[in-house]
């Protein structure tokens, strides 16, 4: 059982986001020469002409409304937020490949309804990932998350699916 499973909390202030945030907003393609996750960070959210890379706090929590991680099949996109100290994204969808190149590199992605309308931009926030609860500490309100299957929640306790591969065939 993963450190995930057994009652770890994630708490953070909220970075909020729309709809349809893709991963040339996440992370521009004139950046993909890069490979370190800190380089990357610097340049997170740049397509949004933001200055979330300068800001973001180590903890700090990514907050969006559906499909996030739409566009190009791109790891870079989750390394640079994982780079930039985000403990993990709460979106009401995400992009079938963007949500799996997360999990890979050990980046929490919760699925709440509506969550978008429900949470403000700077909120701090607690999450349940083994119960499923994410609870506003700002107003006291509590939203139900989509539970990760244990599998995910293994390699996310490994911190991605690289250690996590590494250490099942270090036992078998």
């Amino acid at each position: 059982m993963g450190v995930f499973a057994m009652e770890k909390k994630i708490k953070g202030r909220v970075w909020k986001f729309g709809d349809d945030i893709d991963t040339d907003i996440i992370i521009p393609g004139r950046y993909l020469v890069l490979t370190d996750e800190k380089e990357l960070a610097g340049h997170v959210m740049e397509g949004l002409g933001s200055d979330f890379s300068h800001k973001v706090q180590k903890g700090d929590i990514i907050l969006a409304g559906k499909n996030f991680g739409c566009g190009s099949s791109r790891e870079h996109a989750p390394i640079a937020i994982k780079g930039a100290g985000v403990s993990a994204v709460i979106a009401e969808s995400f992009a079938r490949i963007f949500y799996r190149n997360a999990i890979n590199v050990g980046l929490p992605l919760l699925e709440s309804k509506n969550i978008s309308k429900k949470v403000s931009q700077g909120d701090e926030i607690e999450i349940s990932i083994e119960r499923g609860v994410l609870k506003d500490l700002n107003t006291g309100e509590e939203f139900e998350v989509k539970n990760l299957p244990e599998f995910m929640l293994d390699i996310l306790n490994k911190g991605g699916l690289i250690p996590y591969l590494k250490e099942k065939l270090e036992k078998d």
